[in-house]
């Protein structure tokens, strides 16, 4: 049975958890914004996802540079500093006593309008904020088992339709490429760009490994990803050569290797494309050691962020 990589193990602490909602820490079973919200007339806002070890936001700098660029692009304003937003969110962690094992969903979106109408100049009130907390973490027994992915018909488009750069609330061509990978088995979608290449993942970046080197996409068609930039770092702190290049499906299966990467799970092993299955379908050495050293920048960035308090 096909499952996403997000997929997780029911934590019963979740039913008690506190959300922040534009400055107040709502029950679970309260918080809820207007039906004339933005998001929900027309998914206009930008999000970002976060995970919560040792008590801090990991890589959260990057997250919030990539939240008020996107914000920036599509004249949102956000309302708060990135110091009071930090602030929100630790009071909203420290609310819920979380520490550990956490993923935090921070959203934006353009607020209520008086109408519901795509015309930003119908808002009217400033922007809604919302911070949701969860125990949640991928299931071991997926990360274990590796993904099967699917090359579905639907592609990344060019900046010029809607720009993939943007982590925006309108991620109907990522859903419809989830759907097409599930009807035939798949846990996740892979998408090509507009010339045929691979970009990425409907919700992950996608790496393969050739012959010890470690292919990603040129990222013209893709997401800004964290979880993708601080792979390529580690690659290049541990002397792997690793490429930012165009590559077709015929070098995907071929590839010795193949791995997705994301703010959630991390590192997740990838164990066939399109039925071509890498080697005996475990997860690989390159794979294992990546892993490992993706492992050890997280707690590079949460020791730091310890010394700083």
């Amino acid at each position: 049975m096909s499952q996403s990589i997000h997929d997780f193990h029911d934590d019963p602490r979740n039913a008690a958890i506190r959300i922040w909602i534009n400055g107040a820490l709502k029950p679970r079973a309260e918080a809820v914004v207007s039906v004339f919200d933005s998001g929900f007339v027309l998914g206009d806002g930008v999000w970002e996802g976060l995970r919560v070890v040792g008590g801090h936001p990991v890589f959260l700098e990057a997250h919030l540079d990539r939240l008020y660029e996107g914000a920036k692009a599509i004249a949102i304003d956000i309302g708060l500093d990135r110091a009071a937003l930090t602030r929100a969110i630790d009071d909203t962690l420290a609310a819920n006593a979380m520490r550990d094992g956490v993923h935090l969903r921070l959203m934006v979106t353009r607020g209520v309008k008086r109408t519901p109408y795509q015309d930003p100049r119908v808002t009217v009130g400033p922007a809604t904020i919302v911070i949701i907390p969860e125990f949640k973490t991928a299931k071991p027994e997926t990360l274990a088992a590796g993904l099967a992915l699917f090359t579905v018909h639907v592609r990344r488009g060019a900046p010029d339709v809607q720009d993939p750069k943007l982590n925006s609330h309108s991620k109907l061509n990522c859903i419809t490429a989830c759907i097409q990978a599930t009807a035939a088995g798949a846990d996740e979608a892979l998408m090509l760009d507009p010339h045929g290449f691979v970009a990425t993942c409907n919700s992950t970046h996608f790496f393969i490994v050739r012959r010890g080197e470690v292919w990603t996409s040129s990222g013209d068609y893709c997401l800004a990803g964290i979880t993708r930039a601080n792979v390529l770092q580690v690659c290049r702190e541990a002397g792997i050569v690793a490429r930012e290049k165009n590559f077709s499906l015929t070098e995907v299966y071929g590839a010795d290797e193949a791995f997705v990467t994301g703010t959630y799970a991390g590192v997740a092993a990838v164990r066939s494309v399109d039925g071509r299955v890498f080697g005996d379908g475990r997860p690989g050495p390159m794979v294992a050691r990546l892993q490992g050293l993706y492992r050890g920048l997280v707690e590079r960035d949460v020791a730091a962020r310890g010394a700083g308090r």
